[in-house]
């Protein structure tokens, strides 16, 4: 079999897949025969897409009476989908005003198959930017600082720890032992440790049931900061991330 064959064959499967959950959530419940009549494909394939698809947890049988139905997995990922949408939507407003009183890059960053995607970007107003853009992958304290420790090491497993600046971290566990701190203090920072010349500040945002599924950062070329202004950005960065929050669902934001 050659590699156009079998790709022809992936399509193919993907479409026999949709196809039968198209097919489920138009009904409660539905048998093996109605279903494979719906679909036009054999009982015993769809059968074996059945089986697949219910050793996945997105499809269940029904008792004894040989019928399936969709479980509320495919809506858990339609719900993170909308969630993504949302938090987009409410954090522009709080990101625009960030950038309107700091003139600085701001950052709208969440934890994606391990690892953190920028969501939203507002550029800085300067002509000395940072470079980034949305979508791009990248290593985020301010969200790794409240997961569970076993769950941060398997994420930081298969990085290869390369020195690109003095401050840069070069173990799991020196990296492990600064996320206690941004536990407690309730902010990250990057302090030239990817790019000598640029610093980032970071904060968590939180859902409805209270837990962070995101980061709300700055990012500014060090010529432009002195040490007096930390404790400012972190305050507006917290304010704006308490307000997304709420919008999302949680009132009671911890560091402000």
């Amino acid at each position: 079999m050659n590699d156009f064959t079998k790709q022809q064959d992936s399509v193919s499967s993907v479409l026999k897949v949709f196809g039968i959950l198209q097919a489920l959530g138009e009904d409660h419940e539905i048998g093996v025969t109605e279903l494979s009549q719906r679909v036009m494909m054999s009982k015993s394939t769809v059968y074996r897409f059945l089986q697949t698809m219910k050793s996945l947890g997105y499809v269940r049988q029904e008792g004894e009476n040989d019928k399936y139905a969709l479980t509320l997995k495919l809506f858990d990922l339609g719900a993170k989908a909308l969630q993504h949408v949302d938090l987009i939507r409410i954090a522009d407003v709080q990101m625009r005003m960030l950038s309107k009183e700091t003139k600085e890059t701001i950052h709208l960053g969440t934890m994606e198959d391990d690892s953190i995607v920028y969501l939203h970007k507002i550029d800085s107003m300067y002509n000395l930017r940072m470079y980034s853009r949305v979508g791009r992958r990248n290593l985020g304290k301010v969200l790794l600082a409240w997961l569970d420790e076993a769950e941060v090491r398997e994420i930081l497993a298969p990085v290869v720890y390369e020195r690109k600046t003095a401050n840069t971290h070069m173990s799991a566990d020196e990296l492990l032992a600064e996320l206690v701190t941004v536990r407690e203090k309730g902010y990250s920072e990057d302090n030239e440790e990817q790019e000598e010349g640029l610093r980032c500040v970071g904060v968590p945002v939180y859902d409805r049931f209270g837990h962070v599924i995101a980061g709300l950062s700055i990012s500014f070329p060090t010529i432009r900061f002195n040490e007096e202004e930390l404790s400012h950005y972190v305050h507006l960065l917290h304010i704006a991330a308490a307000n997304i929050s709420e919008q999302l669902g949680f009132s009671q934001y911890p560091f402000l």
